[in-house]
C-alpha cells in the first residue's frame, strides 16, 4: 500500500487527508469556506509534517479533477502540482462526483439495485425514479428535493466531497498506475481553456 497526500477543494468545503495502507491517519476541513486560498497551505503543511514527524515518506498526491468550484479546483490542482513537482511525487486525480460516492457506500445501507445520484447542481432524474430506488446527495441535493415529489427519491443529508474519503480511490489509481502528467494536468472541466 502506499502513503498518499489527499486535496479536495472541489466546494466550499476545504479538506486534506494523510491516508495509509486503506486508512485515513491524519484529516483537516474547514467548512466555513470558500477560504482554499487562505488556508489550504496550512492544511498541507501540518499534513506534510504529521507525515514526516512519523516517519512515513508520502507516495502520491491525490486531487479532486471536478466538476466543482472553477476557483477551488484550481486552487487544490496548483498546490498538488507543486507538492508534486518539489518532492517527486505521482499525482492522482480523482472525480468529485465519484468521491462523493464513498461516504455513502461505506455508511449507509443502500438498496440493492438503487442509483446513487451525487449532486453539486440541482437537476431531475424521473426516469430513474420510475424504475427504482434513487439516492440523491450533495449540496445541489437538498434543492433538488423541494421540485421531486416521487417515492423512490431518497435524500442522504451531509455528504460533501472530502479528502478523508479520497483514500479508496486514489490507492486504486496507484495499482492501476493511471497517474496525470504534473506539468500537463488540469481540472476536469479546465481542459477546454488550455
Amino acid at each position: 500500500m502506499s502513503c498518499i497526500l489527499n486535496i479536495d477543494t472541489s466546494t466550499n468545503v476545504c479538506s486534506v487527508a494523510v491516508s495509509q495502507d486503506g486508512a485515513c491517519i491524519f484529516s483537516k476541513e474547514d467548512h466555513d469556506g470558500p477560504n482554499h486560498a487562505v488556508i489550504l497551505g496550512t492544511f498541507v503543511d501540518e499534513a506534510m509534517s504529521f507525515a514526516d514527524s512519523h516517519a512515513i515518506p508520502l507516495d502520491a498526491v491525490a486531487i479532486s479533477q471536478g466538476p466543482g468550484s472553477y476557483t477551488g479546483l484550481r486552487i487544490g490542482a496548483s498546490m498538488a502540482k507543486g507538492i508534486c513537482f518539489g518532492q517527486d511525487l505521482k499525482l492522482i486525480s480523482v472525480p468529485t462526483l465519484e468521491l462523493m460516492t464513498v461516504p455513502v457506500l461505506l455508511r449507509e445501507e443502500v438498496e440493492e439495485g438503487a442509483l446513487l445520484c451525487p449532486m453539486i447542481d440541482a437537476d431531475t432524474y424521473k426516469e430513474y425514479l420510475d424504475r427504482g430506488p434513487v439516492y440523491f446527495f450533495g449540496n445541489g441535493a437538498e434543492k433538488c428535493m423541494e421540485v421531486i415529489n416521487h417515492p423512490n427519491a431518497r435524500l442522504i443529508k451531509g455528504v460533501e466531497p472530502l479528502a478523508k474519503w479520497m483514500y479508496p480511490l486514489a490507492e486504486r489509481r496507484i495499482a492501476q498506475e493511471k497517474f496525470e502528467d504534473v506539468a500537463y494536468f488540469v481540472p476536469f472541466y479546465l481542459k477546454d481553456f488550455v
